[in-house]
This record gives C-alpha cells, structure tokens and sequence, in this order.
C-alpha cells in the first residue's frame, strides 16, 4: 500500500510539474461572475495529446503544457460545473485556485468527465481536456456551468 502511494505521489508531481499555470491557454480564457450569461460558455477543442497524467485514479492523455482554457471566476452561492461533450472517451484536469487539481474520466454522460463545486472558490482555474487512450486528439466540446450540466 506504501509503494501505491509513493507511486501515486510521484504521478501526481510529475503532472504538477509538466503543466504549465503561466502559460496562455490553447483556446480560450473565460473571465466569469457567478450568476454569467450565457450559461453553459463552452469551446470546442481538440482533446489529448502525448502526456500521460494519473490523478486520484484517474488517468489520460493531456497536451503537456499550456492549458487548454482558463476561468477566472469570482464565485457566488451557485455551484460551478466543468464539463466536455465528446464521442470519444475524454477526460478532465483542472487546477483549482488553491493550487490542488482534481481529475475526472467518467462521471459524466457516457465516457464524458465532469466536475461539480458545490462551493467554489474564486480564482483562476486552468483546464486540460484529455483522451483516455492517447491515441489521437477527437473533437470536444468544453462547457463551464451553474447549472446543471447537460450534454
């Protein structure tokens, strides 16, 4: 059980330290206030890419530096939701504000990921949108929401 820890630790600052927070996004930056019109925001994007991350048990391919969009979000009372639209089996990498990131595969619909902040915090969240199997980079479709998300 040890071993799986240090091995999930050294994953995770191999990720931290591969991804670039100071980088300009791929596609867009988002500058948003709970409460925004229109909602869902979204961009399409090509997901993937050749870095292999695991997070907390879950795991994809992600472009291996800038991220692919930034929130900057002042939060309110609503909960906020990041999630993508795809065909394909896509995942979800986020470094929150507070320096921690989070990583989702499957709790979407079908092999679609999302996460959901019942209170998030304000700041600056940078978003990687992966492939599971890193064989190619399929179309998607990132969304930022206050309600619920719906693909």
């Amino acid at each position: 059980m040890k071993t799986i820890a240090l091995l999930s630790i050294a994953l995770f600052s191999t990720t931290a330290a591969a991804q670039n927070l100071s980088a300009s996004p791929t596609y867009t930056t988002w500058n948003l206030t709970s409460g925004f019109t229109p909602d869902p925001v979204s961009v399409s994007i090509a997901a993937g890419g050749n870095d292999r991350v695991t997070i907390s048990g879950c795991a994809g391919y992600i472009m291996n530096s800038a991220p692919d969009a930034r929130l900057n979000f002042t939060s309110g009372a609503l909960p906020l939701s990041i999630y993508v639209n795809s065909g394909a089996d896509t995942t979800l990498v986020v470094n929150k504000p507070d320096g921690s990131w989070i990583c989702d595969d499957d709790s979407g619909s079908g092999t679609n990921p999302v996460i959901t902040m019942s209170s998030p915090i304000s700041g600056q969240y940078d978003i990687w949108v992966g492939n599971y199997d890193g064989t190619d980079t399929p179309a998607a479709t990132l969304m930022v929401t206050e309600l619920t998300p719906s693909w």
